[in-house]
């Protein structure tokens, strides 16, 4: 059965240890660098029938490690390590011993089996073979192997080396081991995996192609120019930016060909991108004026065709809605997913738009279900079922899934663990959940900043906004059926706060913890300042630290602090500590001290950072009166509001304005004019 989280599968072979890629030009070696980047002591072999190309794509793999190095991205010796071992050759005898070959030639059907038939008659039968086509179907690429079953697309987004998302098709003649395969490889090497059936052009492109092509279209009524203007509502960059950026009018001629040609003649291409070169357009960022009535209209037709393709996606069951919109805004730029658009308008105004856009594109699909009901997904958490330890049971496994913020929690993820938990928790085969974070590198990097911005300044919307923000929190706290936080990566502020709040923490061995919000000028406001020394008492020291310097806590350090319970090596040994914790902890009650406790008196310590930065002493002087107020409250709960409060209070000073601000800007706070 196959796992909704990639890194829950237990993968049938092991990583690559040569890799070959078949096409030197524009996305080869950027591909080739991504597996480099992620795994560097793979053997890397570009094949390309042009020695030009060739010594260009070694170039490329080089420069992009040398400005990594400037950047301070990677070290010299990563460097030297990522561009080590990288072979370049016009003969595919070299790629005879490779786990996993990769094609990304120019997208012909006829060119693309040539090199197939000229790699299988080379390389052993298991090895790996995939094509980067962003359109053509694996049942026409692959249909003259002989091992068909090994064998699908994987279709990487520009720029292949930082772009995270990649499209991988399920067609029918694939094993489907290979899928649970790739798709575990990829998450494992920072990429998000999304599984789409064997349609032309699969799901992004579908959106992408005909997003563009329209536009064209609407050549008749705006400029280009006023397109996109029009267009930066919903994306990043307008399409006729992208296409001067990719070269992108050749590949829509294709690839909408191709969908006229399988789906009919509504998907035609627009004839003037046979005759345009480069389109006179604006950049992300600048905007002309644009008449209202032309705006609408624009703005009514790209979201037409955007939805019209949203809803023939699921309907056609060709992609998942939640990676649907989870790859439009991270491989396409959008600024929000084609669904969320739809339930943020609301059902009239998106009815309103599907039914103008049949009437302007005849053919084109429409809904063949109640719009409401393509709402109902979870949009942020994967839910997996694993048997218990012991066998006895089934435990849910959740994970925090929105790569884009590493995994940090906003009002939607929250309420969407929350709603799973309650759907789940009184189901008497379920014997408890573990809650994690997708991909390697966080569990949850706290939480976004949300409406915090809009009550500055607002002692009690603030002091509202944090016992908002506790929902999940408090329901965890009065659980009979235990929740383990399997760390699998940084939790940091709200996410550290989440995990507290679990009923056990297991963690990766080179994970870690931080409570950053001082140096926000902010303190933490859902429990940071009270669970821990009521939890773990003895470590009150360095929780300490953690509050006022915002000092990290290394998984090792926590484990033997008692903090974290048990470590792990990898997500396999992670998931089974979590299993046994659960089963350890069946039927005890939450490790949270419900009455006051002792602390002593914390050192004095200057009011900087653990980097020697400068922090606000009104935010410590706040924060540490909170310490001790909560330490010597009654009641678990009236510790929690006192925190409460107290997030409130910071919320006043000058140094939360400074550095909120800081933060949005991208910049280092400064709270030297700050008290």
């Amino acid at each position: 059965m196959r796992t909704a989280n990639p890194l829950l599968h237990s993968p049938s072979r092991p990583l690559p240890r040569h890799v070959a890629i078949i096409g030197a030009g524009t996305i080869g070696p950027d591909i080739g660098y991504y597996l480099k980047s992620a795994l560097p002591q793979i053997r890397l072999t570009l094949v390309d029938v042009a020695p030009a190309a060739l010594e260009q794509a070694m170039a490329r793999c080089h420069d992009y490690a040398k400005k990594a190095v400037a950047r301070g991205k990677m070290s010299a010796a990563e460097a030297k390590a990522v561009t080590h071992d990288i072979a370049v050759s016009t003969d595919y005898e070299e790629i005879s011993d490779c786990d996993w070959v990769i094609e990304a030639a120019t997208e012909s059907l006829a060119l693309k089996r040539r090199i197939f038939a000229q790699v299988e008659a080379i390389v052993a039968p298991q090895t790996l073979i995939t094509s980067n086509t962003s359109s053509l179907p694996a049942s026409r690429i692959f249909a003259e192997l002989r091992h068909p079953a090994r064998a699908t697309v994987t279709h990487f987004f520009a720029p292949a080396w930082r772009n995270p998302v990649v499209e991988v098709v399920d067609w029918e003649q694939t094993d489907p081991a290979v899928i649970d395969y790739l798709r575990w490889l990829f998450c494992r090497t920072g990429k998000v995996p999304l599984v789409t059936a064997d349609a032309p052009c699969f799901m992004l492109d579908r959106i992408f192609d005909n997003w563009c092509n329209d536009a064209a279209l609407l050549l008749d009524r705006a400029s280009a120019a006023e397109i996109d203007s029009t267009a930066t509502e919903f994306v990043h960059a307008g399409p006729f930016f992208v296409l001067n950026l990719a070269r992108g009018n050749p590949i829509i001629t294709e690839t909408n060909s191709l969908q006229a040609e399988e789906e009919g003649r509504h998907y035609r291409p627009a004839p003037i991108f046979r005759s345009v070169d480069n389109w006179l357009t604006v950049p992300p960022g600048k905007r002309i004026d644009v008449a209202p009535e032309t705006a609408a209209a624009v703005r009514d037709r790209l979201l037409g065709v955007l939805f019209s393709q949203t809803v023939d996606i699921l309907d056609r069951a060709i992609g998942e809605p939640a990676d649907l919109d989870l790859g439009c805004k991270m491989a396409l730029g959008f600024r929000k997913g084609p669904l969320e658009l739809m339930r943020d308008l609301g059902k009239a105004d998106a009815q309103r738009i599907l039914e103008r856009f049949a009437g302007e594109r005849p053919g084109m699909p429409m809904p063949q279900r109640p719009l409401t009901i393509y709402q109902d997904f979870w949009r942020h958490v994967l839910v997996d079922d694993v048997a218990a330890a012991g066998g006895e049971g089934r435990v849910k496994i959740i994970t925090l899934r929105r790569p884009e913020a590493m995994n940090a929690l906003h009002d939607e993820l929250t309420d969407e663990v929350l709603e799973v938990i309650r759907r789940f928790e009184a189901d008497p085969d379920v014997s408890g959940f573990v809650i994690t974070g997708y991909g390697t590198r966080a569990f949850c990097a706290g939480a976004d900043i949300g409406r915090f911005p809009s009550v500055l300044g607002d002692a009690a919307a603030a002091t509202r906004y944090a016992r908002d923000c506790s929902r999940l929190l408090v329901h965890l706290d009065a659980m009979e059926k235990p929740v383990i936080a399997a760390l699998n990566g940084m939790a940091l502020g709200g996410g550290l706060e989440l995990a507290m709040r679990c009923h056990g923490i297991v963690a990766l061995a080179d994970a870690w913890l931080q409570l950053p919000e001082i140096t926000l000028g902010i303190v933490p406001g859902i429990g940071a300042m009270v669970v821990p020394y009521r939890r773990w008492p003895k470590a009150a020291a360095t929780f300490h630290d953690m509050l006022r310097r915002g000092e990290r806590l290394g998984a090792q350090k926590a484990h033997q602090l008692g903090v974290v319970d048990a470590l792990a090596d990898d997500v396999a040994g992670l998931v089974t500590a979590a299993l046994q914790r659960i089963a350890a902890l069946s039927g005890k009650p939450s490790a949270i001290s419900q009455g006051a406790v002792a602390l002593a008196p914390p050192a004095e310590v200057a009011a900087t950072d653990a980097a020697g930065q400068p922090l606000s002493r009104e935010v410590l002087g706040i924060l540490e009166q909170a310490v001790r107020d909560a330490a010597a409250a009654p009641t678990l709960a009236q510790a929690l509001e006192i925190g409460y409060r107290a997030f409130g209070a910071s919320a006043c000073t000058a140094a939360a304005r400074e550095g909120i601000a800081a933060f949005s800007e991208g910049r280092k706070a400064d709270f030297g004019k700050t008290p």
